[in-house]
């Protein structure tokens, strides 16, 4: 799951005539004594001072321009190592929510400066060791379970109204029994396709029942900006507000 400006500068100028040429159908130039001045002009610049002058307004130019860029590699760098990332949907984990070829960015400070959630879509470190994005359904402390009479998940006994929420229209909650409490400092994750996620559920014998180190989440996604024809923030339902 993995995401640069460029702009360019140009410049151009009209023609100039060259010193001492006349304008076309004009007389000889006018001639001018050795050693004065015609009143009312001023003699050109001419020689190594100009050369000079000129050489060193030309660098300047360059060197500003050279700065600007480097400016703003510098500050994209920043940008992406600390406060915002890219990142690229190839799976169906996620439908419908988020589809094959979305684009997501992911706020990287989000849990340096907060907590994380239950509803939230993060990006972490998975199973595997790659970049994987999944929905948080409990955080740690938490009772996670499936399911009760009705195929719901509860959440310290609670159970989730996800339906026309955000699962995959027409898959159960859960296709798999599971019962546990989140460590502390780790979360529970499955993704909104119940059918198509290897999520949580699927590392149940892990060492830790599934569950994901916070320090391992990159950071909460929050927009969705690729295709242009479906940009929206990724907000957090409320289906999680009567979780205690």
């Amino acid at each position: 799951m993995s995401e640069a400006d460029e702009s360019r500068l140009g410049a151009g100028g009209g023609p100039v005539r060259p010193v001492g040429e006349s304008p076309a159908g004009a007389g000889p130039p006018e001639t001018v004594p050795t050693g004065t001045v015609p009143t009312g002009t001023v003699p050109a610049e001419t020689g190594p001072g100009k050369q000079e002058k000129h050489a060193a307004k030309k660098g300047s130019g360059l060197r500003d321009t050279l700065l600007y860029m480097f400016g703003g590699v510098v500050a994209a760098l920043l940008i992406h190592t600390f406060l915002l990332q890219s990142f690229y949907i190839p799976s169906e984990s996620m439908q419908n929510t988020l589809l094959i070829n979305d684009y997501v960015v992911v706020n990287k400070l989000a849990y340096k400066l907060g907590s994380v959630e239950r509803g939230d879509i993060v990006v972490f470190k998975g199973w595997d060791g790659e970049d994987t994005i999944k929905r948080v359904i409990g955080v740690g402390g938490d009772h996670v379970k499936c399911c009760d009479d009705k195929r719901r998940i509860t959440v310290n006994g609670t159970p989730l109204d996800e339906e026309g929420k955000y699962l995959y229209p027409g898959v159960y909650p859960s296709g798999r029994d599971f019962d546990v409490k989140v460590p502390k400092g780790r979360v529970w994750l499955m993704g909104d396709h119940r059918n198509n996620s290897a999520d949580s559920r699927f590392y149940l014998d892990d060492g830790h029942q599934g569950t994901i180190s916070e320090d391992d989440i990159i950071g909460r996604a929050f927009l969705r900006y690729w295709p242009l024809n479906r940009i929206s923030f990724l907000s957090r339902p409320d289906t999680f507000s009567v979780v205690h």
